[in-house]
């Protein structure tokens, strides 16, 4: 059984979205830093193929993860019908830090279609709006309007964004107004867990009262990613002794009850493991929901820890 979180996020043969299952952000380090590379990473081939065969029907990816290939071999070799899956990937402006000098919106569109060699996109974001013409040679109103066109062509059903504040969201709705509704943003995906229940200031309020779903990637932060500045692992934290003993109540791993946090904050999670064990048990977590009380003891709790794993100094 699924959430509905937003009546709209069905396949294109009309089954609700699951949670999404990631394919990987480190794959640039291991296998592109040769742009000539076209190796596919079996393991990851072999983790969405799994996930697919498992009930997910929802895989999330990037220009910048470079996992397009391995998107469509897991497709494949699942014989999953592609319109029984819901296929997101992100566009990201010129950027140094990934190796990325130019490229519009239009053209990764392109790109895109051929690597996944799928007809449409299902959703497709701005993966940050932290570019200029100056740094880019884009305006992010400008990268927002080929989303649109690309929408209008029919090569994307859904448009959306990724890391934006409220001030960035408010700049593209400004473009959307002039064109209609159904070419406003549909998601935000912003990281998010229980010590960083907004990526920046009113974000989650804002984009859920225009409409807006916000996917959450990184909601298992508190189990793996807690380090201080210098890279030491922080081992003291508040849901450090809190965790295991809602694990005990619900009968679930701790994983499933963060994850289930953010499904009852009405926020879809972005997951991903390299093992099928944990891949499974994240998506066993629709037979059970947390009481009130202890969504708003993770709340209590994990507002006492401010962290942030990603995007550090730019919110």
């Amino acid at each position: 059984m699924t959430v509905e979180l937003h009546p709209q996020f069905k396949t294109k043969s009309g089954e609700p979205i699951t949670i999404g299952a990631g394919s990987g952000t480190a794959v640039k380090a291991l296998k592109r830093a040769d742009p000539t590379n076209t190796e596919l990473l079996d393991g990851i081939v072999d983790r969405l193929t799994y996930s697919i065969n498992v009930g997910y029907n929802h895989l999330d990816t990037a220009e910048v993860y470079t996992t397009h290939p391995e998107i469509h071999k897991a497709v494949v070799k699942s014989k999953a019908p592609r319109e029984k899956l819901w296929i997101t990937t992100k566009y990201i402006a010129a950027s140094p830090h990934v190796g990325k000098t130019s490229g519009s919106p239009s053209k990764f569109v392109k790109e895109a279609l051929e690597e996944l060699d799928t007809d449409y996109i299902d959703l497709l974001l701005i993966h940050h709006p932290f570019f200029t013409t100056d740094s880019a040679g884009i305006e992010l109103e400008d990268a927002w309007k080929e989303l649109i066109d690309a929408k209008k062509a029919g090569h994307v059903r859904y448009i959306g964004v990724s890391n934006f504040a409220v001030e960035h969201l408010k700049r593209i709705i400004a473009v959307s107004e002039k064109e209609g509704k159904e070419y406003y943003p549909v998601v935000n995906q912003i990281e998010y867990h229980p010590y960083l229940q907004n990526q920046s200031e009113g974000v989650v309020d804002f984009s859920k009262e225009h409409g807006i779903l916000i996917e959450a990637y990184g909601p298992l932060t508190p189990l793996f990613r807690i380090t201080d500045e210098s890279g030491n692992v922080i081992e003291d934290h508040p849901l450090k002794p809190i965790l295991p003993e809602l694990s005990k109540k619900y009968k679930k791993s701790e994983a499933q009850v963060l994850l289930r946090y953010v499904l009852d904050k009405g926020i879809l999670p972005i997951t991903t493991s390299s093992k099928n064990e944990r891949i499974k048990e994240a998506l066993e977590i629709y037979d059970f929901k947390l009481s009130k009380d202890d969504v708003e003891l993770i709340d209590t709790e994990g507002a006492k820890f401010p962290y942030r794993a990603f995007f550090k100094g730019r919110f």
